[in-house]
């Protein structure tokens, strides 16, 4: 969607050849472009409802999207000075550290008006493009302290493109984007693979045999789906990787790939090398197709967290899921102790019978 253009006015007596105002977060971007230098002055202004709040500007050399972006970051501090600093943002949960950016910045500064806070700033671009995917946002303050803006509304509606030289601006929504696209299948996709299907399946294997054999093909189906969702899980994560070039997520992706490993290991040896009951050896392959089922079910539960820790959907998502996990856990717990119950009443019960049945000497 395009952008109304507005007026350009001065800053503290600075001017700027050209603006726009945003489609959301009550901003307005003004730029005078230098292409022979290959650097940009902006003036980034935010409507505030209060002075307890801070405002960002970024530009996102990698992405269209949040993660990837280099922020300009600015706020009123408590005793009504203003801060500003530049702040690298390399995940969904980032605090708005401070740090140094991947391009020149030159001249930073930051004042407070009319209710409105302005961002001011000379950019090196980035390999002199003229064209920048950028991000812009606001949030709330606690004391001095930046803190998670809303994940909601305008919030997830503030990024686009931006063309210094013809002054073309353009904003994409998150919904059409193919790569969001992709990171909520794939979270979808990984949650319902290894975070419900594999625990449900390996529940059915531990419990219901008396079920022979219509246990064993619930369980079969249960870990072939989530195996089978997971190699897709899989590879849209190697995808979004590929589109994420400079983001990484290192414990993420290791556990992801350790998953993937285990259960394709899990695959082939349930497939071609179980042994017959009777076989003696089929014991050790039991005590391996336990150790890494649970395993990887276990991998699963913490990686799909870190997902979660990563997409940031919102709160509801992981507390369904948290909530989802813990009920098939009580079940697990419950038909566990049942489990050892009868056992435990069956031994009590032949130890019984033992006694009576030893003769009486006279």
């Amino acid at each position: 969607m395009s952008q109304q253009a507005c007026t350009p006015h001065a800053f503290n007596q600075k001017t700027f050849n050209a603006c726009q105002t945003l489609r959301v977060l009550n901003s307005t971007i003004h730029w005078s472009y230098y292409p022979s230098k290959g650097t940009v002055d902006v003036a980034f202004s935010q409507a505030v409802v209060s002075d307890s709040r801070w405002v960002a500007w970024a530009i996102n050399p990698t992405s269209t999207g949040m993660v990837g972006s280099q922020a300009i970051v600015a706020f009123r501090r408590t005793d009504g000075t203003m801060n500003i600093y530049s702040s690298p943002i390399k995940s969904y949960a980032t605090r708005l550290e401070q740090g140094n950016l991947s391009f020149p910045l030159f001249d930073v500064s930051a004042i407070y008006e009319n209710n409105q806070i302005v961002i001011f700033a000379t950019i090196g671009l980035p390999n002199n493009v003229s064209v920048v995917n950028h991000v812009w946002q606001q949030g709330p303050l606690s004391g001095n302290i930046p803190q998670m803006h809303s994940v909601s509304g305008p919030n997830v509606q503030s990024f686009g493109t931006l063309d210094f030289l013809s002054g073309k601006v353009e904003t994409i929504r998150r919904a059409t984007s193919s790569v969001f696209k992709v990171k909520i299948s794939h979270g979808i996709i990984n949650t319902v693979s290894w975070g419900m299907l594999m625990p449900v399946g390996a529940i059915v294997a531990r419990h219901f045999k008396a079920a022979d054999p219509a246990w064993f093909h619930v369980h079969r189906a249960c870990q072939m789906l989530g195996y089978l969702g997971g190699v897709a899980g899989f590879a849209t994560g190697v995808w979004l990787g590929h589109k994420s070039s400079g983001i990484e997520y290192k414990g993420h992706r290791c556990i992801g790939i350790t998953l993937m490993a285990l259960a394709t290991l899990q695959v082939l040896v349930a497939l071609c090398l179980r042994p017959k009951k009777t076989d003696k050896r089929r014991v050790f392959w039991n005590w391996f197709h336990y150790l890494v089922g649970y395993g990887t079910i276990v991998l699963g539960v913490v990686n799909i967290l870190k997902g979660f820790d990563i997409l940031q959907p919102g709160k509801i998502w992981k507390i369904s899921y948290l909530i989802t996990i813990i009920v098939i856990g009580c079940v697990a717990v419950i038909l566990e102790a049942r489990k050892w119950l009868s056992l435990w009443k069956r031994k009590t019960a032949q130890a019984a019978e033992e006694k009576t049945d030893m003769p009486i000497e006279v």
